[in-house]
C-alpha cells in the first residue's frame, strides 16, 4: 500500500472539499425546519443565514483545496469549480428533488442558480494564486 492518502491527492480533494460545501449547509438547514417541512424562521433570514454558511464553508475548503497544488492554480480552479457546481447540483437533485419531492423549477429559481457562486469563488482565487505565482517568480 502506498503512503499517499486521499486527501493527498488533488481528485480526493476535490471529491471530499465538493461533498461538504454540499453537507455543511444542508446540516445547518435543518434545524430551521420542522418535523412536516416547514421553515421555522423568516426566509431572507433563512437564505441570508445559507449564503453565509456556504460562503465560510466553500473558503474554508478552497484554502484546503489548494494547499496541494503548487501549479496551474487557474486550470485546477476552473475544473474544481465546475466539479463542485454539478456535485452540488446533483445532490440537491437525489436529496432535495428526489427524496424531498420539491418542485424541480422551484429548486432551479429558488437555490439551484444560487450555486453559480461556487465556480465564481473558486476560479478568482486561482487566478489570483497564479497571478501572485507570477508576481512571485519575476522578483
Amino acid at each position: 500500500m502506498s503512503g499517499t492518502s486521499i486527501t493527498n491527492t488533488l481528485w480526493g480533494r476535490r471529491i471530499i472539499a465538493g461533498f461538504l460545501t454540499w453537507l455543511v449547509p444542508f446540516l445547518a438547514s435543518v434545524p430551521f425546519y420542522s418535523g412536516n417541512g416547514v421553515l421555522l424562521i423568516d426566509i431572507a433570514l433563512f437564505k441570508s443565514l445559507m449564503v453565509v454558511t456556504g460562503s465560510i464553508t466553500a473558503a474554508g475548503l478552497m484554502i484546503w483545496f489548494f494547499a496541494i497544488v503548487k501549479t496551474s492554480y487557474t486550470r485546477e480552479a476552473v475544473i474544481t469549480g465546475i466539479f463542485w457546481l454539478v456535485l452540488n447540483w446533483a445532490l440537491d437533485a437525489l436529496v432535495l428533488v428526489g427524496l424531498l419531492g420539491m418542485a424541480p423549477v422551484d429548486y432551479a429559481t429558488r437555490i439551484g442558480l444560487s450555486y453559480f457562486v461556487i465556480p465564481a469563488m473558486v476560479i478568482a482565487s486561482g487566478v489570483i494564486a497564479d497571478r501572485a505565482a507570477i508576481g512571485r517568480s519575476s522578483s
